[in-house]
């Protein structure tokens, strides 16, 4: 990866000069270039890090959930809210993130959130009764929420003329964390000792990781500007966007909420369907695994293609044809073309990648970012929160899981519209830009 940056940095290097009394000043420059570039590597690895932990507190808790809700004892309805704190979390605790970010810069905001992630896994498992891991899960997902926000301002400023790779990176890393924490917390677990307590505490181990890397980052209260950048260029950052007035931030805040809909409904009963539909409990496990891992190496093809896009339209309207390709086989076949379908419905659901990628193309600055991003992943979790529920309850008094399907392919038509509107190439500040 760091030969990747380099070579994309080589080709913006001006050639140097040949002139001797050009020498000195050359040293100095390439002392400063070599702080620049250390300074680079540090903010890919603390990227990376931080979006390995962005899911792992989820994922984990959905594989142990059934011995959470024994050893806690948990009512079954208050197991059945847990799947819906994440999206709560993201949305009530995501908005804080600009302000945050203006007050202390976004470094020290996303190892705040590294932190509180930390404590979070750790404080959950033995905190003692419902009320205290309810509290922790709270932590560690207001840590999760502000560092959603973040990344794409922190790839907005550090890498400008690297939006698709750098969000393809971490996003790759996003995917591979929830995938990873998916597939190994139960058999991690058996492995400790079979305590599910252990079993989601161990989580913190990674999670503490990804803080070192942001600590030296943090003392730089300049590092929102590096190209040259000091405190002038910050000050010189427009007032703050009325951005409720813009079209294009409301189409992506819809766009993000319909999409995570579709994710959550598929992490949450996906597994369900197919068992239902006669498929083994330890296939149905392996189906839901591969939907969860197409996101991987997508999530890295996917932003980097948008961004080489006038219009990432065209890309939306091929992930919704994929998903709806996958819901009508799960409503037809859905034991035949198991293996189809899950593919199909993880391909679809690298949506999420593109809503990521269109957030740091929608706006000129990194102001513009922040506030982009907190309103659309703040405003598009709310949304998507009735969505898993919903469906349980269609599932519950219809008795099957045709009605269920039949409204995931209803909300995949508005989520192509307005990701078709969110992907046009204009910008929030010439919709939002503040009068007077």
């Amino acid at each position: 990866m760091m030969s990747l940056m380099a070579g994309e940095d080589s080709r913006t290097t001006t050639p140097a000069t040949t002139s001797t009394t050009a020498r000195p000043a050359t040293r100095g420059r390439g002392a400063g270039q070599a702080a620049r570039g250390w300074t680079t590597r540090l903010f890919v690895v603390g990227i990376l890090l931080a979006a390995l932990n962005l899911r792992p507190a989820i994922t984990s808790l959905g594989a142990l959930l059934e011995e959470v809700r024994v050893g806690l004892g948990m009512s079954g309805s208050v197991a059945g809210l847990l799947t819906s704190v994440p999206p709560l979390c993201f949305a009530v605790f995501g908005v804080m993130a600009p302000r945050l970010a203006r007050r202390f810069g976004p470094a020290a905001v996303v190892c705040a959130g590294m932190v509180a992630i930390t404590a979070g896994l750790l404080i959950r498992p033995y905190a003692g009764g419902t009320a205290g891991f309810l509290a922790g899960s709270a932590l560690a997902l207001m840590g999760i929420a502000v560092s959603n926000v973040l990344m794409p301002v922190i790839v907005k400023r550090w890498f400008p003329d690297r939006v698709g790779s750098m969000t393809g990176l971490y996003s790759m890393a996003l995917a591979a964390g929830t995938s990873i924490a998916a597939a190994v917390t139960v058999p991690m677990t058996d492995a400790l000792g079979g305590n599910w307590r252990t079993g989601l505490a161990v989580w913190a181990a990674l999670a503490a990781a990804a803080v070192l890397p942001w600590v030296p980052l943090v003392r730089d209260r300049d590092q929102a500007a590096p190209t040259g950048g000091t405190r002038a260029r910050a000050e010189q950052e427009p007032a703050a966007l009325r951005i409720t007035r813009s079209r294009t931030a409301w189409a992506l805040a819809v766009f993000f909420g319909l999409q995570a809909t579709a994710a959550y409904v598929t992490m949450g009963w996906m597994a369900q369907i197919f068992r239902d539909a006669g498929v083994p409990a330890s296939t149905a496990g392996l189906l839901l695994a591969v939907t969860m891992v197409m996101g991987v190496p997508l999530a890295f093809v996917i932003p980097r293609v948008a961004t080489r896009l006038p219009h990432q339209g065209p890309i939306v309207v091929a992930l919704g044809v994929c998903g709806l390709a996958g819901y009508a086989g799960l409503y037809l076949a859905p034991a035949a073309g198991a293996w189809a379908w899950a593919v199909l419905l993880g391909v679809s659901n690298c949506a999420f990648p593109l809503a990521l990628t269109m957030v740091g193309m929608r706006s000129r600055t990194g102001a513009g970012v922040a506030q982009l991003s907190a309103f659309a992943q703040s405003t598009g979790y709310l949304i998507s929160i009735p969505g898993p529920l919903l469906v349980g309850v269609l599932y519950q008094s219809s008795g099957g899981w045709g009605v269920p399907i039949l409204l995931m392919v209803v909300l995949m038509v508005p989520q192509m519209a307005v990701g078709w509107l969110a992907g046009r190439n204009r910008t929030v500040e010439d919709e939002a830009a503040p009068t007077g």
